[in-house]
């Protein structure tokens, strides 16, 4: 059976659009893998919950039990991919937890194959995130996304130490019109006529990042 993907989408700072990327992501994986099964460990309302309650469990990690009942989940090589919306103040909770009890050893025994999404930002709480990322994972398990709605600028050097998934920045009307709970990535590429239209066009060469990430997943575990 090929490794089972384990998606962590975060970052230290709030406001950076992880849950939108969560939530492309998740639609991503069940077009091209037919189901997938997410995580909302966030505080903030509306929550990856609220958009794909079907898809999402909750999960909570302030507590031993929390994070076991969670990890339990997480290292099983069942074939189904996993997506966690890691909100912002969970960050070194999180990560502190999965260097604990050595998360990353444990994921390859069992042919699991942990990838985290960071979405970038310019200030030091985000940098000391990256950083602390680079301790904890080997570098083929990062993927840094240059969000450009929050990447005003050139990404720092200081980011490119591994693959970079870029974002393009959506016009205000749109990022309203994807930001309703109703709203499917998925259903507007199947059902819009045009695919000229700048939203089309966004969601596709977002799921063409998806599906390199993919690729090179296999790659990497043939």
């Amino acid at each position: 059976m090929p490794r089972t993907p384990v998606y962590i989408i975060c970052s230290p700072r709030p406001q950076v659009g992880k849950t939108l990327i969560a939530r492309q992501l998740s639609e991503f994986l069940r077009l091209q893998r037919g189901d997938v099964l997410a995580f909302d460990v966030n505080l903030k309302e509306p929550s990856l919950v609220d958009y794909l309650p079907r898809l999402t469990e909750t999960a909570e990690i302030d507590d031993t039990f929390g994070k076991m009942a969670l990890m339990d989940q997480l290292i099983i090589n069942d074939g189904l991919a996993k997506v966690i919306d890691l909100g912002y103040p969970s960050f070194d909770e999180f990560f502190g937890m999965i260097e604990e009890i050595g998360f990353v050893k444990e994921s390859a025994r069992s042919e699991v194959a942990p990838v985290v999404l960071f979405i970038a930002d310019s200030d030091r709480v985000s940098a000391r995130g990256y950083q602390t990322l680079r301790a904890t994972l080997p570098p083929n398990a990062i993927v840094t996304v240059e969000n450009e709605f929050v990447m005003r600028g050139r990404l720092p050097e200081a980011f490119m130490h591994n693959r970079v998934m870029r974002i393009a920045e959506l016009p205000a009307f749109l990022k309203t019109y994807i930001d309703r709970l109703t709203f499917s990535f998925t259903e507007y590429l199947r059902t819009e006529t045009d695919s000229s239209t700048e939203l089309h066009q966004w969601i596709r060469n977002n799921y063409f990042g998806f599906r390199e990430i993919e690729r090179q997943l296999m790659q990497q575990g043939g």
